[in-house]
């Protein structure tokens, strides 16, 4: 909980925006599916379904290891005791930063992260290469998904879904809905 409270806290956010304790934009919590996602790429991030669609979408585009590197790091701040957090680190370096790595993503710096580093883990490691491959996702990539065809699709369908479902409702409900929004 405090590696996502420090994650968020480094990223910059306008003043204006409303935030709850949680870190989250007040606005963003009122919105649902594609319409969240569409909002930014951490409210997208924060939904499983969401990232499940863009992984689909990086897929595509040969670079689901940036979203992989990424969601480990999540993973790998929230781990306890000092065998596990050795472990994921090696595994994460070995997946991602190694230059024998398999899904390698290139950000700058990884070359600074050695065995003693590997060998005294701490839960910020990471931070400035996965602070790297998330603008590298907000600039790059979150801006074509929101572009694709696939979120179209996906947005296409959820709107369908939402009407449809109103379809039933009585006049007076529906002028309730309308009129009280």
């Amino acid at each position: 909980m405090f590696a996502r409270a420090v994650t968020r806290l480094s990223r910059k956010r306008p003043p204006s925006e409303i935030h709850t304790n949680d870190g989250s934009n007040v606005q963003d919590q009122n919105l649902k599916g594609t319409q969240r996602w569409s909002s930014s790429l951490d409210s997208l991030l924060e939904d499983p379904d969401g990232v499940e669609a863009f992984k689909d979408f990086l897929k595509r585009e040969y670079s689901e290891e940036n979203l992989l590197f990424w969601l480990a790091c999540e993973d790998f701040k929230r781990t306890e005791g000092r065998d596990q957090m050795q472990k994921k680190a090696q595994h994460i370096f070995n997946t991602f930063l190694s230059s024998k790595a398999s899904s390698q993503v290139n950000v700058e710096g990884q070359s600074r992260i050695g065995e003693q580093i590997l060998r005294e883990p701490h839960p910020l490691m990471f931070e400035k290469l996965q602070e790297q491959i998330f603008n590298l996702m907000k600039y790059d990539s979150y801006s074509r998904f929101l572009k694709s065809e696939k979120f179209h699709t996906l947005q296409s369908s959820e709107e369908s879904g939402i009407s449809s479902s109103r379809q039933g409702e009585s006049a007076p409900k529906r002028a309730s809905r309308i009129y009280n929004t």
